[in-house]
């Protein structure tokens, strides 16, 4: 049975789905105004985890991650340029055309990391209709306020009957405390109302028309909309980074209480921070590095260029709700223990089977569905997998025996959870047409080995150094051969 942690109770829950096997999940996508960075990868890596996991289980998923472009501004503060209006204006392009540039960099960031598509991929400028009927809805209820054609959320009402503050355990006192002195404060009664639909200016490019004014939505409105619009008024799992868990999962929560007199969402899920030497990723501290420049090493705090499984490996080797802190050296590592465990892996597919096994594999799958059932425990099933090499290895150099069950076991548990949930690939697993490609490779050693029983050295040299020139490593072993690229 999976257990989970769900922000909103503090507590690992056991996972049951409202309407089973059907399962409902919505993460909060990116904003695309720039290349898609390590803040993009992690929630992305992890949720795509729990997606795999849920179909491994037997759950039907239906996937939503939207993508935010338009509306998000530079701060919860409802002040400044949209983000993507503000691309569009320093670049002399169409917003749009903005949005076009990024989305497909980041989709292509994704297939390089192995990250499933999710089912439904909503755009927030392709449901402003879906925004203004939310708006009303609040409206109707009492929740929020027109001023000077804006829409603010009242806050302080809405916590009279409720508790803002659920998710992040704050309290209005001390937002109210807290919270500074704001451009336009005079819209709104206490500041911390947040915005449901600005009110554009006369130089915002990205405007619609609405009931109140010609402007555009606030940040949260989004996910309120399109979560319910696919997933229903209730769904079983909301997740994102934790940096969104205040103010807008929190102003999702309130949105949806105050908007259809149900909270929304069963399961909150929130993967936690990314560091780099110790320091949150910002450019102002010149360590802001992009997912393009892990890929090619071109970044004055990198030694090289990882490649993406590189950095999916790593993202693994923690569990999702601890802090990850990368740094050069600490993905050399990764780099090193993840060629191990895929030469381990290849290495499993050529091992020879026996009468009787002389060593022990078994338990593997059910310890591996015991990690990963408590809480996607990536790092443990890491460990478990790891612990099975030793038997491959003992194996492999003929000093131990397994029998045809055992061999079959351990490779249907490696292709499990190295592939299916874990979406670890090799260079030639990532691959189109990958079983083609590894029969062609091994008809062109069979050969060389058949050219060498004929003493055909020069038949047998060419193919050797052709695959070699190729990136081939080609190993002779007493049952005829390995290679790896």
């Amino acid at each position: 049975m999976l257990y989970i942690y769900n922000t909103l109770s503090r507590k690992k829950e056991k996972f049951v789905p409202l309407h089973a096997p059907n399962v409902g999940m919505y993460v909060c996508g990116p904003t695309v105004y720039g290349d898609p960075h390590l803040g993009h990868a992690r929630p992305a890596i992890t949720f795509d985890i729990l997606f795999r996991y849920l179909q491994h289980l037997g759950y039907k998923v239906r996937y939503v991650r939207n993508i935010t472009d338009v509306g998000h501004m530079e701060s919860d503060a409802d002040e400044g340029e949209d983000k993507i209006a503000k691309k569009a204006r320093l670049e002399q392009l169409e917003p749009m055309e903005i949005v076009q540039y990024y989305t497909l960099r980041y989709h292509k960031a994704m297939e390089l990391l192995n990250v499933l598509p999710p089912s439904i991929e909503p755009h927030a400028s392709g449901h402003i209709m879906e925004q203004i009927e939310f708006v009303e809805k609040i409206l109707d209820a009492g929740y929020a306020y027109e001023s000077d054609g804006s829409v603010y959320f009242d806050v302080e009402k809405y916590n009279k009957d409720h508790h803002y503050g659920v998710l992040s355990g704050r309290n209005i006192d001390e937002l109210l405390e807290t919270t500074r002195d704001l451009d336009g404060q005079s819209e709104k009664r206490r500041s911390v109302d947040f915005a449901l639909w600005k009110k554009a200016s006369p130089e915002h490019i990205m405007r619609w028309k609405a009931p109140w004014s010609v402007g555009f939505p606030g940040w949260h409105l989004e996910c309120s909309a399109m979560g319910t619009k696919y997933l229903g008024e209730e769904f079983d799992i909301h997740g994102g980074g934790m940096d969104l868990m205040f103010p807008h999962h929190e102003c999702e929560i309130a949105q949806n209480q105050a908007g259809l007199g149900k909270s929304s969402v069963k399961y909150w899920m929130h993967n936690n921070m990314i560091t780099i030497g110790g320091q949150k990723m910002g450019k102002s501290l010149g360590n802001f590095i992009t997912l393009e420049e892990f890929f090619t090493g071109n970044h004055r705090l990198l030694t090289k260029a990882f490649s993406p499984m590189t950095i999916r490996f790593f993202i693994l080797q923690a569990q999702y709700r601890s802090t990850v802190d990368f740094s050069s050296e600490a993905l050399e590592a990764s780099e090193k223990g993840l060629e191990r465990l895929m030469e381990g892996y290849a290495r499993l597919q050529n091992l020879k089977a026996s009468e009787k096994s002389s060593v022990e594999v078994g338990g593997l799958r059910e310890k591996c569905e015991e990690a990963m059932n408590d809480d996607l425990n990536t790092p443990i099933v890491i460990s478990h997998l790891f612990e099975s090499l030793r038997a491959i290895n003992l194996v492999h150099d003929g000093k131990e025996t397994i029998s045809q069950a055992d061999l079959e076991e351990l490779r249907s548990v490696f292709k499990i959870f190295v592939e299916d949930i874990l979406g670890l690939q090799t260079a030639e697993t990532a691959s189109e047409g990958i079983e083609a490609y590894r029969k062609a490779v091994d008809l062109l050693l069979n050969i060389r080995l058949e050219a060498k029983k004929n003493k055909d050295w020069a038949t047998s040299d060419k193919i050797r150094d052709e695959l070699t020139s190729y990136g081939f490593e080609i190993k002779d072993t007493k049952d005829g051969f390995e290679w790896r690229v």
